[in-house]
């Protein structure tokens, strides 16, 4: 379902607004895009820790501990300004709006077919909202909105798909954003050139499916991905490109050798596997084996040998016993991979995972996932080492951190180095001396 809701007696008079986006890189071109519609129409974006008339969430409902964080930055919100207006979008409003409003001091919670109608909200907070009450099923939401976030001005967010056809059975992903669906890649050139000239140096194409472009709002496939990115690779541009998260079966070894010649994409792929185990990805429902997967790991490796892969890993699902674990762990231990992001399963309404006997216990979840990071940072630590003495192009951000600047080289090294507000925003070749204490190239 998705759904608007608004509480009575909204608050009245709003001139500044602040967002805070929870979840993927896609929720933050979104918020991007929202916000920006605000500052076209004389509203003030400020920070989420300033004082502003209207707060506005941007939520995710992959984990529990999402959910948890909503009410935590309602509270903050409630602190700075205890009249504000509070707004929620997103995943978690499209999923449980009621249980959203429920929350003290959330006056608005836009579903997915209206979070990018906000500023009709906030113009018409005056009128009496509260019989603007409607739902509809996520299935009508087959629209596609283009967005893109900046990230400090340096690199840029570009969604280019939106949407998930897969039924994993973890997953409230296709329940909160509806079927897969994509821009055109006529339209997605015309928002690189727009990025471009911004004078950003880094594009991240992003989606919630991204190797899955193509599908229009129809659900016909016009291009896929491979086309889009042999495009965007013509383009006389100063400007890079990353790949952001594909999914393993839609990772073809053509696109893998094609991002091996390109000089513009850059070496640096985040594959989900979320398990080693090929019982556990049956049970996840997963389009895929350790085959497969291993079998693209290898792939790159192969063709660039300087890559970096990085990989999501869900421990503690239904049914995952010692031995399984242990599968799962041997076999991430042995791919040639550069990092992970582990996540602890977490129950979620409405999927098939849920029903599942042979739940895992917390603690147990909580084990297993300290295991997988420090796994993790062993293989960031040898990815790193071997690139000691060595030289890259690393894009500079424009935010001073503790003293420090911090920038990313194509293949996704981590550079650190003291601030110096003249490499912001700048690809600086740097040579990549030691490894600091917080594990940093420097």
């Amino acid at each position: 379902m998705s759904s608007t809701l608004v509480k009575t007696g909204s608050k009245k008079n709003i001139s500044s607004v602040a967002f805070y986006t929870l979840g993927c890189k896609l929720n933050f071109s979104e918020s991007s895009y929202i916000s920006k519609s605000l500052q076209e129409n004389n509203y003030k974006i400020v920070d989420f820790n300033d004082y502003a008339d209207a707060y506005v969430i941007n939520t995710c409902s992959v984990t529990e501990n999402a959910d948890k964080k909503f009410k935590y930055f309602v509270k903050q919100a409630q602190k700075i300004n205890p009249e504000a207006f509070i707004a929620a979008i997103g995943c978690y409003a499209q999923l449980k709006p009621k249980e959203l409003l429920s929350v003290n001091g959330v006056d608005l919670v836009l579903g997915a077919s209206d979070k990018f109608n906000l500023l009709d909200y906030l113009k018409n907070i005056d009128n009496d909202l509260s019989k603007n009450v409607h739902s509809c099923n996520i299935n009508e939401v087959n629209f596609f909105k283009e967005s893109y976030s900046l990230n400090h001005r340096t690199r840029a967010f570009l969604k280019v798909q939106d949407g998930c056809d897969y039924k994993c059975s973890f997953c409230t992903i296709p329940l909160a954003r509806g079927k897969s669906r994509s821009n055109t890649v006529s339209n997605v050139i015309d928002n690189v050139y727009e990025i471009v000239s911004r004078n950003i140096k880094e594009i991240v194409l992003t989606g919630i499916n991204l190797g899955d472009f193509g599908k229009t709002e129809k659900n016909k496939i016009k291009n896929s991905f491979f086309d889009l990115i042999k495009e965007l690779d013509k383009l006389s541009l100063d400007v890079r490109f990353r790949i952001s998260s594909i999914e393993p079966n839609l990772l073809s070894d053509e696109i893998i050798e094609f991002v091996s010649t390109s000089k513009k994409f850059v070496h640096h792929f985040h594959i989900p596997l979320q398990s080693g185990s090929d019982s556990i990805l049956k049970l996840m429902r997963r389009r895929y084996d350790s085959k497969l997967y291993k079998s693209r790991i290898e792939k790159i490796n192969q063709l660039m040998p300087d890559a970096s892969i990085g990989a999501d890993v869900i421990v503690g699902f239904p049914g995952e016993n010692d031995d399984l674990f242990l599968e799962s762990m041997d076999f991430i231990d042995n791919l040639n991979i550069s990092y992970l992001h582990v996540f602890s399963y977490s129950e979620r309404d409405n999927t098939h995972a849920i029903k599942l006997p042979k739940t895992v216990e917390l603690n147990i979840r909580s084990k297993r996932s300290k295991l997988l990071r420090i796994l993790s940072s062993r293989k960031k630590s040898t990815f790193y080492n071997k690139f000691l003495g060595t030289t890259h192009d690393v894009l500079f951000e424009s935010e001073e951190k503790n003293g420090f600047i911090e920038g990313f080289s194509p293949n996704y090294l981590r550079f650190r180095k003291k601030w110096d507000s003249k490499l912001a925003g700048m690809i600086v070749k740097s040579r990549f001396n030691k490894i600091d204490s917080e594990g940093y190239a420097t």
